[in-house]
C-alpha cells in the first residue's frame, strides 16, 4: 500500500531557499505557493493510503522548482515541510512577502468516486454550487483543528476599503484562471465547470490575486494514482508555469492595485 511520503519522490533535487538567501537584483514578481494541510491536519486520505498534505508539499516543491529555474520570479512556499499552518497565518504570509499571486494546491475527496478531475476555484461568498460550498466549508475548518480561527485579517483597514481593493482582486484572480485552465487541459483532465466559486479563507486576502487549484480527487483511483506520479505533477507544474507566465505578460494592461 502506498504510504506518506516515499511515495512522492520529486522530479528534482532542488530545495527551496528562504527568502533571505534570495539573490539581489532587480524586482521579481513574488509568487507564493501554497500546499494544502499539513502537520496534524493530513486532509483527504485517498484509497492508496495517501494524505493530501503530502501530495500538496510534492506538488509545491515542484512548482517553486519550475518557477525559480525560469529566472523571471520569486517563488515562495507557505510551508517547506510537514508543518501545520492555519489558513490566516497562510494569507498573512502572502502579504508579508508583497506576493502578487498566490496559489494554494489541494487534492480533496468528493462523495462520488466515480468524479475526477482539477478545477480552479476564486473568491465568492457565494458558491458557485453545493459541492463547492460543502468543499469551501470543510477546507475552512482547518484552522479549527487547532482550536484557533484566524479567518479575519487586517482589521486596521477600514472594512470599505477593503471591499473596494478585494473587487479588483477578485478580477483579477479570475484573469489567471481562465489563463490557467486551458494549459491544465493541455496535461490532465478537467471537472466539468472548472472555473469554480467559493468562499476559502486561503483565497481572502484584499490585494493579492488568488486561485486554489484543486489538482484532482483522491477518492478518484486514476486521479490518486497520477497525483502520486512526480512526472504527472510535473506536467501540472509545467502547466501552472506557463499560465504565470501569461498572466504576467498581460498585467501591464491590468488596472493596478
Amino acid at each position: 500500500m502506498l504510504t506518506g511520503m516515499a511515495t512522492l519522490a520529486f522530479s528534482a533535487t532542488a530545495l527551496p531557499v528562504p527568502a533571505s538567501a534570495m539573490p539581489r537584483g532587480p524586482r521579481k514578481p513574488t509568487i507564493v505557493i501554497d500546499a494544502g494541510h499539513g502537520g496534524h491536519d493530513p486532509g483527504t486520505i485517498g484509497f492508496s493510503g495517501s494524505h493530501e498534505k503530502d501530495v500538496t508539499l510534492a506538488a509545491a516543491r515542484e512548482l517553486y522548482i519550475q518557477l525559480r529555474a525560469t529566472g523571471r520570479y520569486r517563488p515562495i512556499l507557505t510551508r517547506r515541510d510537514d508543518t501545520f499552518l492555519g489558513l490566516g497565518q497562510r494569507v498573512e504570509l502572502a502579504r508579508d512577502v508583497e506576493g502578487e499571486l498566490f496559489i494554494s494546491l489541494h487534492a480533496d475527496s468528493i462523495g462520488r468516486p466515480d468524479i475526477r478531475g482539477a478545477s480552479v476555484y476564486t473568491l465568492s461568498e457565494v458558491a458557485s454550487d453545493a459541492q463547492a460550498a460543502a468543499l469551501a466549508q470543510k477546507e475552512n475548518q482547518a484552522d479549527l483543528l487547532a482550536g484557533v480561527n484566524l479567518a479575519h485579517q487586517s482589521r486596521e483597514v477600514s472594512r470599505i476599503l477593503i471591499d473596494l481593493m478585494q473587487r479588483e482582486t477578485k478580477n483579477r484572480s479570475a484573469v489567471f484562471a481562465s489563463g490557467l485552465l486551458p494549459e491544465l487541459a493541455r496535461h490532465t483532465t478537467l471537472i466539468s465547470s472548472s472555473h469554480r466559486f467559493a468562499g476559502f479563507t486561503v483565497l481572502k486576502a484584499p490585494d493579492i490575486p488568488s486561485v486554489l487549484l484543486e489538482m484532482g480527487y483522491l477518492s478518484n483511483r486514476q486521479d490518486e494514482r497520477l497525483l502520486l506520479n512526480p512526472n504527472h505533477r510535473a506536467k501540472v507544474a509545467q502547466a501552472t508555469v506557463r499560465a504565470v507566465g501569461r498572466y504576467f505578460a498581460q498585467k501591464e494592461f491590468l488596472r493596478p492595485l
